[in-house]
């Protein structure tokens, strides 16, 4: 999508000159950024780089320690989340921050009521002004419908129609498509362009360059607290976006090494069915192999590894372990068979994000550590949690900072060093780059080739077309809870896998 702006248009809202500091961390460090009436402009950068802390700023929710923030030529020294709603700024995070209990209607009307200071929810005044804007945008929601039912791309658009009916003129979205399949991508695009149509500026956060590629008119990359680049999108290229917000030339080329003709079986399923979910799946997985299993949304895929794992045990079918049947009823089979599994929402199913980056790590091996008085071994704890630390990479000043202060790469290289250190026969990820910046994706598929060359069998599930082509030997794909089609060697390319997964 093309379609710039003229820079002599007069924007919506400029931050100039905005720094914050965390302690001795320079979150943010005198950036300056504008958004024009009608662009989409992006703002791209590694995880830690201070996304996040300048759309705090912007929204409210952090008050930065010097800069103003300009809207419509009202300039405000501290922003706070009731003026920057009243100013018509609105943020959809990741999460979209909805009520699950409360109707479509009342999510979308809520945030108006707070800021005018209303006490009391009528739904019979909601309805008439969530229609208005369920209208006006021409899209089809149930807006008596509780709002937990719905699918993560209808909440998305309640989302947008909540930003809307405070008069948004200034929407940031972050992360939108994470959970969204190639068709509710298209969709969202359709009517981020009907916004843009109406002179609203978004601002689009994202990780998935081809995306920020195809929607947005300008792209501000950020560094180390600071913008680094700021120029219309038509003239980056994804190899150029990577180099520019990790400072290094990123190889995103296929990387695959040849597994040796006589490497074992280590994983075999076999008829595996769970009714409702996925049917007569089979399956190998050598050590050394890295299979990738990939589909659109509710194909089965994610059913499939957390079937495996015993999380939602196979009513009918096979499992073996190198090359030995395992029954598996639950998790702790799973792990005593030598199976690790990163799951999919790595904040609520695989951290304790209150805890220390060294509990985690050993969380799912006490086992491994017990010495013969049943007394947990600290010393072996501390070799262990030292060597995944470094192995991994993590950022943290130590392994005993917690979980939560840690960017989105590194969390996800705590769930990993967990369950590597159980020393699994077979690890399956699920989404393992999701939400993770460009220069933590490469070190991760990397780290991923290194375990296994080193006779570990690998599943990767992912709809991240171009990172399967980077490190996978096969891949699956899956459809309407079946396997519909195997790609091998050369026939693993960007085009096949989505041509499968449309199929």
């Amino acid at each position: 999508m093309t379609n710039e702006r003229s820079t002599t248009v007069a924007p919506v809202l400029s931050a100039q000159g905005i720094s914050k500091r965390y302690g001795g961390v320079q979150a943010l460090d005198d950036v300056s950024i504008d958004f024009l009436p009608g662009e989409v402009h992006c703002i791209a950068g590694e995880n830690g780089c201070g996304k996040s802390t300048l759309i705090k700023v912007i929204s409210g929710a952090e008050r930065a320690d010097s800069g103003t923030i300009t809207v419509d030529e009202v300039s405000h020294a501290r922003m706070s989340t009731t003026s920057a709603i009243t100013s018509g700024i609105q943020v959809i995070y990741q999460d979209f921050s909805l009520f699950p209990n409360l109707t479509v209607a009342e999510n979308i009307v809520i945030t108006s009521h707070v800021a005018a200071g209303r006490r009391l929810n009528r739904p019979s005044t909601a309805r008439p002004r969530a229609r208005a804007i369920v209208d006006d945008l021409g899209i089809d929601l149930d807006l008596d419908a509780e709002l937990g039912r719905l699918s993560v791309a209808d909440r998305q658009l309640t989302a947008i129609c909540r930003a809307l009916v405070n008069d948004a003129r200034v929407i940031i979205m972050d992360e939108p498509t994470t959970a969204l399949t190639h068709t509710e991508v298209d969709r969202l695009f359709a009517i981020v362009e009907r916004l843009r149509a109406r002179d609203v500026a978004l601002v689009f956060v994202s990780h998935k360059l081809e995306e920020v590629l195809a929607i947005s008119q300008r792209l501000t990359i950020m560094r180390s607290g600071r913008v680094t680049a700021s120029a219309p999108t038509s003239t980056y290229t994804r190899a150029s976006i990577a180099e520019s917000m990790t400072g290094q030339e990123i190889d995103e080329s296929r990387i695959v090494q040849a597994v040796p003709e006589d490497s074992p079986v280590r994983l075999r399923v076999d008829n595996l069915t769970l009714p409702g979910a996925f049917h007569d799946v089979s399956f190998s997985v050598r050590s050394g192999e890295i299979l990738g299993i990939t589909g659109l949304l509710g194909s089965g895929r994610t059913e499939i590894a957390e079937s495996i794992f015993g999380v939602h045990p196979a009513q009918s079918g096979e499992i073996a372990v190198d090359g030995a049947r395992v029954v598996i009823a639950g998790i702790p089979d799973a792990v005593s068979a030598g199976l690790a599994y990163v799951p999919e929402d790595r904040l609520t199913q695989g951290l304790f994000l209150e805890k220390s980056i060294s509990d985690n790590i050993i969380a799912s091996s006490f086992a491994r550590f017990r010495s013969p008085r049943l007394t947990l071994d600290g010393a072996r704890i501390a070799k262990t949690v030292n060597r995944l630390f470094d192995a991994l990479k993590i950022k943290a000043p130590n392994a005993d900072a917690p979980v939560r202060s840690l960017s989105g790469g590194n969390a996800q290289r705590v769930v990993i060093a967990k369950w590597l250190a159980t020393e699994p026969k077979v690890l399956i990820l699920n989404g393992p780059t999701v939400g993770v910046d460009v220069g933590s994706k490469a070190q991760l598929l990397g780290l991923l080739r290194e375990q296994a060359d080193a006779g570990m069998a690998i599943v990767v599930i992912s709809d991240d077309a171009p990172e399967l082509v980077s490190c996978c030997h096969r891949v699956l794909v899956v459809s309407r809870g079946r396997i519909s089609q195997e790609l091998t060697g050369d026939g693993i390319s960007t085009a096949a896998l989505r041509e499968g997964m449309a199929a």
